[in-house]
């Protein structure tokens, strides 16, 4: 039975337009976005085939664009329509966090964190910059490592935010092994930030640990 022939309440564009996006499973959306499925398969199916061979949905997600071309079912055009999606979803959280979500929204910043670090095979420090209003100036990655971690020098953190005038600064690395649980080198690292930052009279807000599922907030631990 192709998905038009399905039940209205289970196709996949209808119950978005029902019941919201998130009502839809990894393979529902995802064939929102094929279209169609391969020969003799609908869209949904193909889906969840590819997350089967490929998955869970992050995993094939972070495929670089060469590789995505490379499965059947994707091909140029559609992996170019998830990566453009990826982007768009990033930049918007940017543009929240620009009107100042970064202090009354913990959570987007650090899904921003995620955004932009998770899924890397080496180890980054990267570093959010906000002005007085807590709204972003920048963000950069600092400091890159191997899969055993990354050398964070203070002083140059320091030095970037005097650069950008930046009030307040929030901070994130990722683990590549996908544990997100900061460890007492993490822990020591914050300390020595937020003492470092404090004698320019810049604020540390939050130190975010990226790894697999929810970052883990350094704030939020009450280690700030």
């Amino acid at each position: 039975m192709r998905i038009h022939e399905w039940p209205s309440a289970e196709r996949p564009r209808e119950k978005l337009l029902a019941r919201g996006a998130g009502a839809l499973s990894d393979a529902e959306l995802l064939a929102i976005f094929l279209g169609s499925g391969l020969r003799g398969q609908d869209a949904v199916g193909t889906a969840r085939s590819l997350l089967s061979r490929h998955g869970p949905l992050r995993a094939l997600l972070e495929q670089p664009p060469a590789q995505l071309m490379r499965m059947r079912g994707i091909g140029a055009a559609r992996a170019c329509a998830l990566k453009a999606a990826l982007e768009l979803a990033s930049r918007s959280l940017h543009a929240e966090l620009e009107r100042g979500a970064a202090l009354s929204d913990p959570g987007s910043a650090g899904l921003y964190f995620a955004q932009r670090l998770r899924g890397l095979q080496h180890e980054v420090f990267a570093a959010m910059f906000l002005d007085a209003r807590h709204r972003v100036i920048g963000f950069e990655e600092l400091f890159q490592g191997t899969v055993d971690g990354a050398e964070v020098h203070p002083r140059e953190v320091v030095r970037r935010a005097l650069q950008r005038n930046a009030a307040a600064v929030i901070v994130g690395h990722n683990h590549p092994s996908g544990n997100a649980e900061p460890s007492q080198a993490d822990r020591q690292v914050t300390a020595r930030l937020r003492h470092a930052l404090s004698l320019v009279d810049v604020r540390l807000l939050d130190h975010f640990v990226v790894g697999d599922g929810r970052p883990v907030s350094m704030a939020e631990r009450g280690w700030m």
